[in-house]
């Protein structure tokens, strides 16, 4: 066993020199392309930090692919390379990697469908990180798009793992905009003129407010009544906001009109129960 080991390393030790040298070139290259990655996010970001843009989300999304394939496809190759400078025979090793991967293609083909359909996602711009989405019956913030698997975390902080063959209908919420709407009710004695010229004056001092007119994207629409209620008229309000505010913008929204119905003395029904006992007694 001595002596193999002796005659392998004189057989090979002229070898050092180039293994050493490929690994420091797989170092560097991998290095440039973590470097080349970086600067396509650096390009994409407007510099500020508050606000998250269509082409960051994007930029966000590629380059995490990009950055996992990148290492994948480096270190493999460097592997292959070692291992012929080694005297390892790789042409076994080939075919054998070419027969059990057709082996597990057959048994995996929930994994393959998982990364053929997260390659279209991608490739369609379908989800971004930072999106809003629903899929799969579940609903949340994407934090991460993979080739496999989706992650999303709830508004309660649970995160949700989707594989994304499981993906096959995506309801995005914050895809370039989103929306505030607001449906309030008012009882049946109220003046539904007098009522739509209370929410008007509430959305212009929206619109007017410099803290919430920059999240806004264009005026606010009134369509009136949209429901006769068993107890109310339903009123309704909606504008178009930037992307991810659309809930700040409708809570706003919920306090004012609370306020102004309040002032003006409208009245924001609720359901009431009229017991009626009989008088009579029962013989």
């Amino acid at each position: 066993m001595i002596e193999f080991v002796r005659s392998w390393i004189a057989t090979h030790a002229p070898n050092a020199l180039r293994v050493a040298l490929i690994l420091v070139l797989a170092w560097i290259i991998a290095r440039i392309l973590r470097s080349v990655i970086r600067r396509i996010e650096r390009i994409a970001d407007d510099g500020d930090p508050a606000t998250t843009t269509e082409l960051e989300k994007r930029a966000q999304t590629v380059s995490r692919i990009l950055r996992q394939a990148s290492a994948v496809l480096v270190w493999s190759v460097t592997i292959m390379l070692v291992l012929g400078e080694l005297g390892v025979d790789l042409k076994p090793i080939l075919a054998g990697a070419g027969i059990l991967g057709l082996a597990v293609g057959f048994g995996a083909q929930a994994l393959v469908k998982d990364v053929i359909t997260g390659f279209f996602i991608l490739l369609e711009n379908q989800i971004r990180v930072g999106d809003t989405i629903t899929a799969a019956g579940s609903t949340g913030e994407v934090e991460s798009v993979n080739l496999r698997t989706t992650i999303l975390r709830d508004a309660d902080g649970r995160t949700h793992i989707i594989p994304n063959s499981a993906i096959t209908v995506v309801t995005n919420a914050t895809r370039d905009w989103s929306r505030a709407l607001l449906d309030v009710g008012v009882a049946y004695k109220e003046d539904t003129d007098r009522c739509m010229s209370v929410l008007r004056e509430v959305g212009a001092a929206l619109e007017h407010d410099p803290a919430f007119a920059r999240k806004l994207v264009g005026p606010f629409e009134y369509p009136g009544v949209v429901q006769l209620g068993e107890s109310a008229v339903v009123l309704r309000v909606v504008v178009n906001t930037r992307a991810h505010e659309g809930p700040a913008v409708l809570r706003e929204l919920r306090r004012r009109v609370k306020k102004a119905f309040e002032a003006a003395r409208i009245e924001i029904p609720y359901p009431h129960v009229k017991i009626v006992r009989d008088s009579e007694e029962a013989v």
